[in-house]
């Protein structure tokens, strides 16, 4: 397996992987990542200047991904962890803990001081794992993200 930036051609898997996550889950498709219009070219948002969104791909196939991004509004030297979604043949592999390490190194890398995310219960797994990389729950969101239907918010120091 190796992780590595996104590329182009990587938009329409990626966003199917994301999709078919909330689906699977049966969660809100309204005021989260699903119906967000960037989730369809991933590539394009993930230019922004300190910003990435890594791959993880086996022999040639997407496993999932996960990045940091600079969402409007939040706290000097904040990122947010966004997009982080794997397909359900990379679960329990160990595939989303090197995400989550690769997106830390960045983000102390970029100069971030804390990594946000937001979430929703339908995710516990997720969230659990968030637990134990140190995320701790806020009681309200940061940031504008847009994303009005996630009612988990999380912080971890760098």
């Amino acid at each position: 397996m190796i992780i590595r930036k996104i590329e182009p051609s990587d938009n329409e898997i990626l966003a199917r992987i994301i999709k078919n996550t909330f689906d699977e889950h049966d969660a809100p498709k309204c005021g989260t990542v699903y119906s967000d219009p960037t989730t369809d070219d991933l590539y394009t948002l993930f230019e922004k200047e300190n910003s990435v969104l890594w791959v993880a791909e086996d022999q040639n196939e997407l496993l999932g991904c996960c990045g940091i991004y600079p969402t409007e509004g939040l706290p000097q030297g904040y990122v947010e962890l966004v997009k982080f979604y794997l397909a359900p043949s990379a679960r329990g592999k160990g595939v989303g803990t090197k995400l989550m390490e690769q997106n830390i190194t960045s983000a102390k890398d970029l100069g971030y001081t804390a990594i946000y995310l937001e979430s929703l219960p339908h995710f516990a797994t997720a969230v659990r794992m968030y637990g134990k990389f140190g995320f701790e729950t806020l009681e309200n969101p940061m940031g504008e993200s847009g994303h009005t239907s996630c009612n988990i918010w999380m912080l971890r120091p760098i």
